[in-house]
């Protein structure tokens, strides 16, 4: 099982990003995609979540409205779509997989995300 995330770096605030998590080695279509994120001297905090067998989405409060999580079956990737990106988005996120929300049984690598002032 492997799970790349890619798409972080620096952006102002107000700015965007899109990140990417790209998977193989499992069924994707059966599997629950979801993205955490910590910041410095925080606990990890579950940020959004795409179910893929029944293409529910699910968001924290600080990221509604936000944040876009979509799934190309395809591709057997994810991807978040961060717009209006504030300075308490500052965070290494990591993309992982599990056999329902916000269960993760599988994690990737994180990507780091820097909204500066």
């Amino acid at each position: 099982v492997q799970l790349q995330a890619s798409g972080g770096g620096v952006v102002q605030a107000g700015g965007s990003l899109r990140l990417s998590c790209s998977t193989s080695g499992f069924t994707f279509e059966d599997y629950a995609i979801s993205w955490f994120r910590q910041a410095p001297g925080k606990e990890r905090e579950g940020v959004s979540c795409i179910n893929n067998s029944d293409g529910f989405t699910y968001y924290t409060d600080s990221v509604k409205g936000r944040f876009t999580i979509s799934s190309d079956n395809a591709k057997n990737t994810v991807y978040l779509q961060m717009d209006s990106l504030k300075l308490e988005d500052t965070a290494v996120y990591y993309c992982t997989a599990g056999p329902d929300t916000w269960v993760p049984h599988f994690w990737g690598q994180g990507t780091q995300v820097t909204v500066s002032s």
